[in-house]
């Protein structure tokens, strides 16, 4: 069971993890980007907190919606109408509920990860946070199909998340602001990719009580 409670801690962990890495995702953003991703997504879940710190409604929809145009308002470039459509998809899926069944969450993380690929028109292998987040949801689908919990289930997740984050490391961009550099951005870690890691490993650590 996943609920409102701690899709709140999520995001609070988030900001907080995000803030922490910001100058290791701006280091890989400036090899491949504009150098920003790290600044750019910590004001962004900096202001998704400011505004579920004053927001009344308690349900996933309120919660979720404030977040995704909190991103879109507050993070430059791509990724903040990216990362805004994965959090708008999973209010529009989750609705009013504050308490959803394992196999709900999944299919609400599924719904953000259609809506981002609706937004950003990438595929596998284009070198973008793609390349983290559908490995993770195959791992989560498999996971809980295969009678786990939701915690141990989100935790090999993070771990298929990383693994396709890793693997964005020999890939040639043919999307966004590193496929202007073609085979130059070869051998860099896709930053969105990381990001995603990062995200997906505090909803476990979220759920796992760590």
């Amino acid at each position: 069971m996943f609920t409102a409670a701690q899709a709140r801690s999520w995001v609070g962990s988030t900001a907080s993890v995000i803030e922490d890495q910001a100058a290791a995702l701006t280091r890989l953003d400036a090899a491949i980007g504009d150098g920003d991703h790290g600044s750019n997504m910590n004001r962004g879940f900096k202001a998704a907190v400011q505004r579920l710190d004053g927001l009344e409604d308690e349900d996933f929809a309120g919660i979720f919606k404030a977040v995704g145009m909190a991103l879109i308002g507050k993070i430059g470039g791509a990724s903040g109408p990216l990362y805004g459509s994965l959090f708008l998809g999973m209010a529009k899926e989750l609705g009013d509920g504050t308490e959803v069944e394992d196999e709900r969450l999944a299919a609400a993380l599924r719904a953000g990860y259609d809506s981002v690929v609706a937004r950003g028109k990438a595929q596998l292998e284009d070198k973008t946070m793609l390349d983290a987040w559908h490995p993770a949801l195959e791992a989560l689908d498999a996971a809980l199909a295969g009678g786990k919990e939701l915690g141990p289930a989100l935790d090999e997740a993070a771990a298929a998340a990383e693994a396709g984050m890793k693997a964005t490391i020999p890939m040639v961009a043919r999307k966004g602001r590193a496929s202007y550099l073609g085979e130059r951005s070869r051998d860099h870690q896709d930053p969105g990719a990381t990001s995603t890691h990062l995200i997906l490993k505090t909803l476990a650590d979220v759920v796992n009580g760590r």
